[in-house]
């Protein structure tokens, strides 16, 4: 008996440690991917969820955790993103945290798209009302008699272009509470009212699925959850998974710099100027060079940005006035203008209240400054040149003295410069005495004598 004991201990042994070797086997054969969202939702960002989504599937991972804290951002690149996950061979689960973290605006219809949705304590959602995005301010409703019903939906007051809005973020929001199951009616009111939500009354309004303190705690549970996935039922297998945290690489890293407001901006100026630079110097390459990259790179940047096309034309307006004064000097009147329209630009660029996506105020009076500065040196420059005397030309002969080479009584010879001209005077003139012209007919000076007796003659 007991050799027949020791023997059965010996084979749940082995047994058990197959299964224990085949489940980390799985584990680390099917990891479970994370991506991070720490900002504001941009171009960069949707580069980044999509070839992280990219390398999930290479991977054959068992899931794709999405830890979010974010503002919001821009919607371009949120439809992008939430078509990457709705069209992902892999489960997309979108954790907010960490406690203190949040998924608002756009942040809100990426949690409502993924597979699963969970949050950590301390945390919220919403406030997904869409924002207008350059342009002039929307008009806001005054009070009437129609109060009332207002009040009850106030989102949908105003023009007709933000009812627009309004009502596609409405629809599409619910699309999405219907594909996943969640609260459609919490949904409209997070884009209609700007409503929102913290972790513990988002998991009892059916808005999340669950809650967990850190992602090992989301892992366990998960462990054995079933998710849809293109039609198809699967049950996730994430206790004890391998996790693979993927950064964003050096391409993501360098359109998320570019796709910077504040750098694009910076970008576009350098390229100006170093167009202005090459064309009123030309043959200087460097500044040309510099000028067309950062120019190409700052168009390049714009095109994926919500610029206001009014901000750049007022910018390209404000340059070229002071650029017409450096070359037209006008005392002031176009560079001030230059100025003006400069500032004005720059500030209405980026007028939009997406978070993230503005440009800072300290970086446009930097630059209006400096502008500012090479218009006053300019313009002092020009001032001190015009009341300088002209030292070149038939101009600069007037007034000039000469000295007569031989005595004549109206036409002789002086010499000016150490040059020998022709000369005519109403006065006789002797050798060696000293001129004035007065005049300039052709080649041929009009001169009268010095005045002062002392210098009528040069011995």
């Amino acid at each position: 008996m007991g050799g027949i004991k020791h023997i059965l201990n010996w084979a749940i042994s082995i047994i058990v440690s197959m299964l224990i070797y085949g489940h980390y086997v799985q584990a680390a054969d099917n990891p479970v991917v994370v991506l991070t969202i720490g900002d504001a939702i941009g171009p960069a960002t949707d580069d980044y969820i999509e070839r992280g989504l990219e390398v999930a599937a290479l991977r054959h991972a068992e899931l794709v955790v999405i830890r979010m804290d974010t503002p919001g951002g821009l919607d371009s690149s949120m439809r992008k993103i939430i078509k990457n996950i709705t069209s992902s061979a892999v489960p997309v689960v979108t954790y907010v945290a960490p406690t203190g973290a949040r998924a608002a605006s756009a942040g809100t219809f990426i949690l409502y798209a993924s597979h699963i949705a969970a949050m950590a304590p301390g945390t919220n959602l919403g406030a997904a009302t869409p924002v207008q995005i350059g342009g002039l301010p929307m008009p806001t409703p005054e009070p009437g008699k129609d109060e009332k019903k207002k009040d009850k939906a106030p989102a949908e007051s105003g023009d007709a272009s933000k009812r627009k809005a309004v009502n596609d973020a409405v629809a599409y929001i619910r699309g999405l509470a219907q594909l996943r199951g969640r609260n459609q009616q919490w949904a409209e009111k997070a884009v209609r009212e700007a409503a929102s939500l913290p972790a513990n009354d988002a998991l009892k309004a059916n808005v999340i699925d669950l809650m967990a303190d850190s992602i090992a705690a989301l892992m366990q549970k998960l462990d054995g959850r079933s998710v849809v996935v293109h039609g198809h039922k699967r049950i996730l297998k994430t206790s004890g998974a391998a996790l693979d945290y993927i950064e964003a690489d050096w391409r993501t890293r360098l359109l998320s710099v570019l796709t910077n407001p504040n750098v694009a901006y910076i970008l576009m100026l350098i390229g100006i100027y170093g167009l202005i630079l090459e064309f009123s110097n030309p043959g200087a390459l460097v500044p040309g060079t510099l000028g067309a990259i950062c120019l190409l790179l700052a168009l390049f940047a714009f095109q994926m940005l919500p610029i206001s096309y009014a901000g750049i034309g007022l910018i390209l307006l404000g340059i070229a006035l002071m650029v017409g004064e450096a070359f037209e000097p006008s005392f002031g009147m176009l560079g001030i203008g230059g100025v003006i329209a400069f500032v004005f630009g720059s500030i209405i660029l980026m007028d939009t209240e997406a978070p993230g996506f503005g440009i800072e105020l300290s970086v446009i009076i930097t630059f209006a400054l400096v502008s500012a500065l090479i218009f006053v040196v300019v313009v002092g420059m020009a001032i001190k040149a015009r009341r300088r005397p002209v030292v070149s030309g038939m101009e600069e002969l007037l007034g000039a003295e000469a000295v007569v080479l031989d005595g004549f009584e109206q036409q002789g010879r002086v010499t000016l410069h150490s040059e020998s001209w022709q000369a005519i005077s109403s006065t006789p003139l002797h050798k060696g005495q000293r001129v004035r012209v007065t005049g300039m007919e052709g080649l041929t000076l009009e001169v009268t004598p010095l005045s002062s007796p002392e210098l009528q003659t040069q011995e």
